[in-house]
């Protein structure tokens, strides 16, 4: 029977994660939700990150007019499969989904904090709390690990804690870090440990609360169709366009990447975009393959589950490139979603449709290994 598997689920912290987790010298500078005037505060490394509008950090299951409308709190918009694995288990029983790769949502915020020590801190929190998670829900979820991108040494460290206790991948920030592109050698260390381990670094869209990841259209305010339309082109196509042409797939041949919640569409965009400026470009940067060719060797991209190029990507990309995506539970995600999917490939062959759904996620994360 084929494996069904969710490439881009998520859970919704429970507020006293990071007080119940984090090590007792950093509680009082702990992640948390605190109220002010019947408002609601999300506060990370002692600032105000959002305000007035936490439930709609999830609230797949609620009309998204109540979101907008304000009046529900954080937890209104966490139904209990978001932060309770017996729930979870349920939820894919009924969706008929074997396995969810499991992304956070307020850990994969940038915390802004100049205090390494204490993000780390914070990372750390949260991966115990995961592996909490994973020990209630066993062989259901898949988690991603997240570190601070900001000490490689301290990253590595916890990579390590994590990678031992059978996290599926790591969180790959796909943005500039300190100066630095993701694909740069100061992160070596990283790549080098999921190469080694056989699991993907997977990039993941993060939400800019002031508009987008375009920082001069975001100040515009451009409201919520563009802001989340277009946040995963503005920080994927980046994101792995600097893994291949800085030389990650280079260094590190067997290194897997995954783009996670931008679709799967604008794959062959960029092989041909990159492939094309190559020709231009040769004395500027050597390579030695073309773009496409480590793209299609190494580059795995998550499906929505309403995309309609998913049977054109295999044929450009490759047949085991291609992954689909729920975004349980956030607010620009769908309960519908496995439906959705099945429909969406239901005009491919068995072979395909078996590779879309979970086969090729299998491997990508070696699951049931």
């Amino acid at each position: 029977m084929t494996m069904v598997v969710d490439c881009d689920s998520h859970v919704m912290e429970p507020p006293d994660l990071w007080k119940e987790y984090l090590e007792p010298r950093y509680r009082d500078r702990a992640i948390r939700i605190e109220t002010e005037d019947g408002v609601e505060k999300l506060i990370i490394g002692e600032q105000v990150v959002l305000q007035g509008v936490l439930a709609g950090l999830g609230g797949a299951h609620v009309e998204r007019e109540k979101l907008f409308g304000g009046g529900l709190g954080y937890m209104d918009g966490c139904p209990p499969a978001s932060y309770d694995p017996a729930e979870r288990v349920k939820m894919l029983d009924e969706w008929g989904v074997d396995v969810g790769v499991m992304f956070p949502t307020i850990g994969i915020l940038p915390f802004p904090t100049d205090d390494h020590d204490l993000a780390s801190a914070y990372c750390r929190a949260y991966n115990r709390w995961q592996a909490d998670f994973v020990a209630g829900a066993p062989g259901r979820v898949a988690p991603i690990a997240v570190v601070n991108w900001h000490d490689v040494d301290v990253a590595a460290e916890e990579l390590d804690w994590c990678l031992a206790r059978g996290f599926r991948g790591l969180f790959v920030p796909p943005e500039i870090i300190d100066g630095k592109r993701p694909g740069q050698d100061a992160f070596d260390p990283l790549w080098a440990r999921l190469e080694e381990a056989d699991v993907p670094g997977c990039l993941h869209v993060i939400v800019r609360f002031d508009g987008t990841a375009f920082q001069e259209w975001g100040r515009t305010r451009p409201g919520p169709v563009f802001s989340f339309g277009l946040g995963g082109t503005g920080q994927l196509i980046p994101g792995m366009a600097s893994l291949v042409v800085d030389g990650v797939m280079e260094r590190f041949p067997r290194i897997k990447v995954v783009s996670v919640e931008a679709g799967c569409g604008y794959a062959a965009y960029l092989m041909d975009r990159l492939d094309e400026k190559v020709q231009f470009f040769r004395h500027a940067q050597s390579f030695s393959m073309l773009p496409s060719e480590y793209i299609q060797r190494n580059c795995y991209f998550v499906a929505e589950p309403e995309e309609r190029t998913i049977g054109a990507m295999l044929d450009l990309v490759g047949e085991d490139r291609i992954l689909w995506g729920s975004d349980f539970p956030h607010i620009d995600s769908t309960l519908e979603a496995p439906n959705l999917i099945r429909k969406s490939v239901a005009g491919l062959s068995e072979a395909r449709q078996a590779r879309v759904l979970g086969e090729n996620a299998r491997q990508v994360f070696c699951l049931g290994d």
